[in-house]
C-alpha cells in the first residue's frame, strides 16, 4: 500500500508488517519510561488490594450468575469441560509414555495394540474440543 504526502510516496507495508513482538517491546519501553518518570507513584488505591469481586467488562447478569455458581462450588460448563479435556490430555500423554517404553523394550505387538488405543483416546479428546 502506498500513501502520498507532500514529501513524496511512503510505503506503509513496513508499518503493517510489524510483528506482535515489536509492538510489545514498544509498550514495555513506554511503561518503563513512565515508571522512571514516577508517573505510577501517586495512583489512587496505591498499596491497597485490588477489588476483583466483579468483572467490569462482563454482563452484570452473567457476572452475578458466575459469582453464585462460584460460591456454591460450581463452575460454568466451559470451565468444567476445559478441566476434563486437560485431564484427558494428561492421561493420554502418560499412556503414550508407557506405550513408547514398551516399544523401546522391543515389545512390538503391545506397541501396536497401545497405539490403536491411543488413537481412539485422542479421537475422543478431539471430539470434546470440537
Amino acid at each position: 500500500m502506498l500513501v502520498y504526502s507532500s514529501a513524496g510516496v511512503f510505503n506503509t507495508n513496513r508499518v503493517l508488517d510489524r510483528s506482535e513482538t515489536d509492538i510489545i517491546n514498544v509498550v514495555e519501553q513506554r511503561i518503563w519510561h513512565s515508571m522512571e518518570e514516577g508517573q505510577f507513584e501517586n495512583l489512587p488505591g496505591k498499596g491497597k488490594p485490588l477489588k476483583l469481586d466483579t468483572n467490569p467488562h462482563a454482563d452484570p447478569a452473567e457476572d452475578t450468575l458466575y459469582r453464585i455458581l462460584s460460591k456454591n462450588g460450581c463452575a460454568p460448563e466451559w470451565v468444567e469441560l476445559n478441566k476434563e479435556i486437560r485431564s484427558k490430555i494428561s492421561e493420554w500423554r502418560m499412556s503414550l509414555k508407557k506405550a513408547w517404553a514398551t516399544k523401546c523394550r522391543g515389545d512390538h505387538s503391545e506397541w501396536v495394540e497401545s497405539s490403536e488405543n491411543l488413537k481412539l483416546q485422542l479421537q475422543e479428546i478431539n471430539d470434546k474440543v470440537s
